[in-house]
């Protein structure tokens, strides 16, 4: 998994820092993760091929998540998309967005198929061969999601000498894959371990923005491999942060911490602070391993664990 952050501020973009917007690329599958004013100039200063995003999760319906989709949308029908694109925000999102189509005269060449987020519990919203995607109830002002994409455990490899070596058919790779043993033409056992390598162990990360905190949370994305997390605010502000229904740093560290997480990075970063650092900083003083969100770095999730 790599997470390509295209902005991470929060309310208004800044001259450095663009509004809310994180693309994951999943084996080569692209999700978009909010939508953020200026989401498309992103796309494209990152290189970002636009036809290979083919679902877009929308965390709530605040502007600095979701202003960006409405030419983002008109841009991939201009393309000439064709592909259906799948997309996920809370379920009164439906009627706006289609009203909003017909207001400005847009006609789409391609099919959005939406899926109604609702409920006071984590749903599974998304599972095919690769991974599945459950969607997290936050608290915010309005209602608000999170997402925690999981990879699924993929098959071991087999060794290339092996094939050879013991005359392993095509019919019986599949199986050998899953882990059985093989059986030679003689009847001889070879053990699985013995003919194929472990795959690596499965990657996740849980995004998790606009909130305030609240101990559930940690629970719902217990042992996660990296989580996102806003910090809206740095400690000093802890009264502003819960009256805006947000986070500051030392609330997503014990998220973090609580969670037994991997790494954590943090974003969602107020207008107000024009350098982070101290904000990583605070954070770090709670859990170690916090990374700051920069807009237009790509984090390849399995690096960041292994420091």
């Amino acid at each position: 998994m790599k997470l390509t952050i295209l902005g991470s501020s929060s309310a208004l973009p800044t001259s450095e820092r663009y509004p809310s917007a994180h693309l994951l690329n999943a084996d080569e599958r692209f999700f978009l993760i909010d939508c953020g004013e200026g989401t498309q100039m992103q796309l494209r200063k990152c290189h970002i091929r636009f036809a290979k995003i083919n679902h877009i999760f929308i965390s709530h319906l605040h502007g600095d998540h979701i202003f960006g989709i409405y030419g983002l949308l008109s841009t991939f029908s201009l393309m000439g998309r064709k592909t259906p694109l799948h997309l996920y925000a809370p379920e009164n999102y439906d009627q706006i967005l289609k009203s909003h189509l017909q207001d400005f005269d847009i006609h789409l060449d391609y099919k959005i198929i939406f899926c109604p987020l609702k409920g006071n519990d984590p749903v599974q919203i998304l599972n095919d061969k690769y991974l599945t995607v459950t969607s997290l109830p936050l608290k915010h002002r309005i209602q608000s999601y999170g997402f925690i994409f999981r990879e699924k455990q993929a098959l071991r490899k087999i060794v290339k000498e092996s094939i050879s070596k013991y005359r392993i058919p095509i019919s019986m790779m599949s199986s050998i894959k899953n882990g059985e043993d093989f059986i030679t033409e003689k009847g001889i056992i070879v053990k699985n371990e013995d003919i194929t390598t472990p795959p690596p162990e499965p990657l996740s990360y849980a995004y998790c923005s606009d909130t305030k905190y609240f101990a559930r949370l940690s629970s719902m994305v217990k042992d996660v491999s990296v989580l996102y997390h806003e910090a809206t605010f740095d400690k000093e502000n802890k009264k502003l942060a819960t009256l805006t229904g947000h986070s500051t740093t030392i609330d997503a560290a014990n998220v973090a911490s609580k969670a037994g997480a991997g790494a954590l990075i943090i974003g969602h970063f107020s207008a107000r602070y024009k350098n982070i650092t101290a904000l990583v900083q605070e954070a770090q003083e709670v859990f170690p391993a916090t990374y700051p969100a920069i807009d237009g770095k790509t984090y390849d999730l399995g690096t960041l664990l292994s420091f």
